[in-house]
């Protein structure tokens, strides 16, 4: 199944993105929201279209292990019925099937996590996933066991196994830490009761969490948004609701983090990996120092990002410090602006039409055909995402609209992953989805350019501060705090190799790294040391983090390009979009002159960002 990719501009108060919670969704003032049509995968759960392929699905892929095992040496040296080609054509056929039934459990799931039926739905579709997927597990194993030379034989003789050749060359960097066949079936089998059970258990505590606020329960993104509020009281009374809540239910926290991180460190350890974050590297098909190098950039970059541009905040809101609860609230220059979905609607298309119209077109796709999932609702997913779903469907984007800027930066965010993954689509279900190096392109640049259209429209000078304000804010959170989370946990998964961790010791850590990233104009007290614990990236996808801060020094430096090219940018871009996972990110970033291995590359993308607090701070002095 294709990753779904997460919002980073959301990632504002610590990992997921935020909602209002269930009273927002009747704001009558946001106009009417649309809901995901799901019937564009299956018109129910119990109809015969979803049974039907579900049952193929078993069939087929007995058939195909019945078919196939034992035999992918053999097929290397033919082609036609009995070639590898056709052997990689009936694979992705099965990849495409599967992942269509995949993605309509998870969203529908994810419209809901607190419901008991649709919990149980998602759980058995899981398991029926991965008693489909024992049957092609052979394939991959079995293919990585043939010679090189064999192989490289069969891709330059038949034709139909050479189109597959970006795929088998990333399944070759797998060999060094696959194991025997029946050891990796166990790992498979095994991940129902492991990883995704503690994974489930997350999400539907994080979803059934109530946080008193003004006389009401309301869900956690309701009471992360009262964050942003005006008011320093408010910001003050909610941060320490929130602290006290997460308190109360930090022993479930600590016992899903300690189990997963030591489940990972099992793995890591049988497949033979050095470095902690190295499968994770792995799967994103970058080098480890690359990473290193950003995060030295980064951490480098910390006393001239974060804690020269909080020091003037403080200076703004009237504070010797900001507390940590202040952190995101706004500018006394904000103006009490609600966005109406028609208004972001047309904001981001315009923005995307102004770049390139083909990009402004698939896009028109998402809202006229119900590929978005807008209103917020109690259990529904929290935050932001994209799924690519298969190539024989199409994406789906869920957000919780609320009308705040932020919100219309967040569409734009995820619209620019629907557009990457419409692209992509044509490569094909095992090549289409995209490492985490070049996934977060398409979504902050899509972010970039609708800043840069409602920038260049903005006139007055105290809309124009906030606007500046809230872009670096979002591209420190984007940048700085994703290499602090980084950090964070590279300390958590070293220190758990010594033994199981308490709540204080995690807390200690994650204090550590904030204090750290925030820097001294940011106070840090009692109550915050339980606020790692909702972080979905730290269970879902150990290491995530640090692609938010890869590709928004990326865009930045992508940005700068296109803002200084003749014409020709918009072809060069879509090619990158179109390519997928066919292309390693450095060939794809030749054409613009990029190259992220060079060290001093972050520099460029950190230099954007230091830029704009540059002109912040000249217009502070002007006033």
């Amino acid at each position: 199944m294709t990753p779904i990719h997460f919002s980073k501009s959301d990632l504002v108060f610590g990992g997921i993105a935020h909602s209002a919670g269930d009273a927002a969704s009747h704001d009558s003032r946001l106009g009417e929201l649309p809901n995901w049509n799901l019937a564009d995968l299956y018109p129910s759960q119990n109809g015969p279209e979803f049974l039907g392929d579900l049952e193929k699905a078993k069939v087929e892929a007995a058939s195909f292990q019945d078919k196939w095992k034992g035999k992918l040496e053999a097929a290397c040296t033919q082609t036609g019925a009995t070639g590898l080609g056709q052997a990689l054509h009936e694979f992705e056929g099965l990849e495409d099937l599967i992942g269509r039934i995949g993605s309509y459990a998870g969203l529908t799931y994810y419209g809901d996590m607190t419901d008991p039926a649709k919990g149980k739905f998602f759980a058995d579709i899981s398991a029926a996933i991965t008693d489909i997927a024992a049957n092609l597990l052979f394939f991959g194993l079995e293919l990585n066991r043939v010679e090189d030379n064999l192989l490289e034989s069969a891709m330059q003789q038949d034709a139909a196994a050479g189109h597959f050749r970006p795929w088998i060359e990333d399944l070759r960097k797998e060999k060094p830490f696959q194991l025997d066949d029946r050891i990796e079936q166990l790992f498979l089998e095994k991940s129902q009761t492991g990883a995704a059970a503690w994974n489930r258990l997350f999400n539907e505590t994080i979803a059934s969490l109530r946080f008193p606020v003004d006389g009401e329960e309301v869900p956690l993104e309701a009471a992360l948004d009262k964050l942003q509020e005006p008011d320093p009281e408010t910001r003050r009374t909610v941060a320490a609701t929130i602290g006290k809540v997460f308190k109360d239910n930090i022993r479930i926290f600590t016992q899903i983090t300690n189990t997963l991180a030591k489940d990972k460190e099992i793995s890591d350890r049988w497949r033979g990996f050095k470095d902690i974050a190295d499968s994770r590297h792995l799967s994103n098909r970058v080098e480890g120092e690359v990473v290193d190098a950003l995060a030295s950039a980064v951490k480098a970059a910390y006393p001239r990002l974060s804690h020269r541009y909080y020091k003037m905040k403080a200076r703004w809101l009237g504070m010797d410090q900001l507390n940590y609860w202040d952190r995101n609230a706004p500018l006394p220059e904000t103006p009490a602006q609600l966005v109406p979905w028609e208004e972001a609607r047309q904001i981001v298309l315009s923005a995307y039409q102004d770049f390139a119209p083909e990009m402004a077109a698939i896009t028109q796709d998402f809202f006229d055909k119900n590929w978005i999932d807008a209103p917020t609702r109690a259990g529904k997913a929290p935050g932001a995402f994209a799924h690519p779903t298969v190539p024989s469907a199409h994406p789906y984007v869920l957000v919780n609209y609320l009308g705040k800027p932020r919100d219309v930066m967040t569409l734009a965010h995820e619209l620019g992953h629907g557009v990457h993954q419409v692209l992509a689509g044509k490569q094909g279900a095992l090549m289409c989805s995209t490492p985490l190096t070049l996934a977060e392109t398409a979504s902050v640049f899509g972010e970039m350019l609708t800043f840069r259209a409602l920038l260049a429209k903005t006139k007055d000078k105290a809309e124009r501060k906030a606007m500046l304000a809230q872009k670096v804010e979002d591209m420190i959170n984007t940048v700085v705090r994703q290499i602090a989370f980084y950090e964070f946990e590279r300390k958590l998964h070293t220190a758990r190799k010594d033994g199981e961790l308490t709540s204080e010791q995690i807390g200690e850590l994650w204090l550590s790294v904030q204090q750290e990233s925030l820097g001294p104009a940011i106070r840090i007290s009692e109550g915050y040391e339980c606020w790692w614990a909702y972080i979905p990236h730290f269970i879902h996808s150990p290491f995530y983090v640090y692609a938010y801060a890869f590709g928004d020094c990326l865009v930045n430096s992508l940005y700068a390009v296109y803002q200084n090219a003749a014409e020709g940018f918009q072809q060069k871009y879509f090619e990158l979009l179109k390519a997928g996972g066919t292309k390693h990110y450095a060939e794809l970033l030749k054409p613009f002159g990029l190259d992220a291995t060079d060290p001093s590359f972050w520099d460029k993308g950190l230099s954007m960002i230091e830029g704009l607090i540059d002109e912040l701070e000249a217009l502070d002095k002007a006033d």
